[in-house]
């Protein structure tokens, strides 16, 4: 298995690769896989910092556990919280229609200020999650 290290860059890696795509869908009108990307961008950057710092698996998506996890060592990752469970929120309906009205799928349902919402939250997390590399 790679060294945390590795494993710890390649999840950041694959974070800032969600976050271009959540940026290209939502300019292109798709808001829900806008939601939906930020929401795995968000995920991976906090996996990255649990790897880093020793983790050897992990198995949740949740981004709020995931927040709670990076600020037992460093607490400004609390400050996180409300970003977390905003795109908490965007892992299973916004690809699934039965995931919130089984009459509107979820392509007409999200909408510009929906995925702005999110793309900010996932930025704030990936912005801390660099904050933490650097020092």
């Amino acid at each position: 298995m790679a060294g945390r290290d590795v494993l710890a860059r390649t999840w950041l890696e694959q974070a800032r690769a969600d976050l271009a795509a959540a940026e290209d869908s939502a300019a292109t009108g798709h808001h829900e896989w806008a939601c939906f990307q930020a929401q795995q961008a968000g995920e991976k950057a906090l996996k990255a910092v649990l790897y880093a710092r020793g983790r050897t698996s992990i198995v949740t998506h949740s981004l709020r556990r995931l927040v709670r996890e990076a600020a037992a060592t460093d607490a400004e990752f609390g400050e996180l919280d409300d970003d977390a469970r905003l795109l908490d929120q965007h892992y299973i309906p916004t690809r699934y229609p039965n995931g919130l009205d089984v009459e509107t799928a979820p392509s007409a349902y999200y909408d510009d200020k929906d995925a702005e919402r999110c793309l900010r939250s996932a930025r704030l997390i990936l912005a801390r999650v660099r904050r933490s590399y650097s020092t």
